[in-house]
């Protein structure tokens, strides 16, 4: 009796276990036939690839390579043919800096738009394609240009002004007549030159332009000021360096030759007698 019912009870465990394993294979198979879907560019819908990054389950097709316009420049761009404008001004992002919001492609003569796929459009294998910067994109550029070179001339100016007092200083010095040391010539005007520089390497274009031209006359005038004013020190101090003494000290002399005044008699060194001597 005792092994009939282990037997009875071994092969009951065995049909739960083969319930389970029905179930389970079951469920498996009900996994396995749920089918990822896709739609590819154009609105075809295909299944998704498994073990394929989304890039290139968004995109399929053979590679072309396209030819892309930009600022007299050209970049070879290789892509899937099925590819949308938008995914090419993704990759044309990288390659030249633009962002895709500021992008223009024409193809024919046609601005495009980014959901259009290229093989739609017409673009082939060595396809030409132009990028374009917007307009509105590039004239708010050149206006924050302008702002940041007019804060950069602004800067310069404070600079200057502050030495242009020292020049002022030493045109008075010069005026009066003290004498200034030759560094402080030297000194000044190399920190006017620094300046000068500066101004050099600011790119400026319209208002900025004209600000920054203002300011160089501006420096260049100091420095030659500070030129003349050397010239005018080193003159005076020579000057100072190499004066005569000039005196009231004359030499007297006696009366006679070489004097003032005629002698008071005549000094006679002979003796004049009537007294002839006959010779025969």
């Amino acid at each position: 009796m005792w092994k009939k019912s282990s037997i009875s009870s071994k092969s009951g465990r065995n049909e739960v276990i083969k319930d389970e394993n029905k179930y389970t294979k079951g469920e498996e198979e009900n996994k396995a036939c749920i089918i990822d879907w896709e739609v590819r560019p154009g609105g075809l819908l295909v299944q998704k690839r498994v073990g394929v990054s989304a890039e290139a389950n968004s995109v399929a097709g053979p590679m072309i390579k396209i030819k892309v316009s930009y600022d007299s420049c050209y970049h070879d761009i290789i892509v899937p043919a099925e590819s949308t404008f938008g995914n090419l001004k993704t990759i044309l992002c990288d390659r030249t800096g633009l962002h895709p919001n500021v992008q223009r492609l024409l193809f024919q003569g046609k601005e495009k738009d980014e959901n259009e796929c290229l093989h739609i459009a017409g673009v082939k294998d060595m396809s030409k394609v132009i990028l374009m910067e917007d307009p509105a994109s590039k004239e708010m550029k050149k206006m924050q240009s302008t702002s940041v070179s007019c804060e950069a001339i602004a800067r310069v100016k404070v600079e200057v002004d502050k030495l242009s007092h020292r020049v002022v200083a030493i045109e008075e010095a010069v005026k009066r007549g003290t004498r200034v040391e030759d560094r402080d010539f030297v000194g000044l005007t190399e920190l006017l030159m620094i300046q000068l520089l500066t101004l050099d390497s600011i790119e400026a274009e319209g208002e900025a332009r004209a600000q920054r031209k203002k300011e160089v006359h501006r420096i260049q005038s100091f420095v030659d000021m500070l030129d003349n004013f050397k010239a005018r020190n080193s003159n005076f101090v020579s000057n100072c360096n190499g004066t005569s003494t000039v005196t009231t000290k004359w030499e007297t002399f006696g009366p006679g030759v070489g004097s003032l005044t005629a002698p008071n008699q005549l000094l006679q060194s002979t003796k004049i007698t009537q007294n002839w001597e006959v010779f025969d």
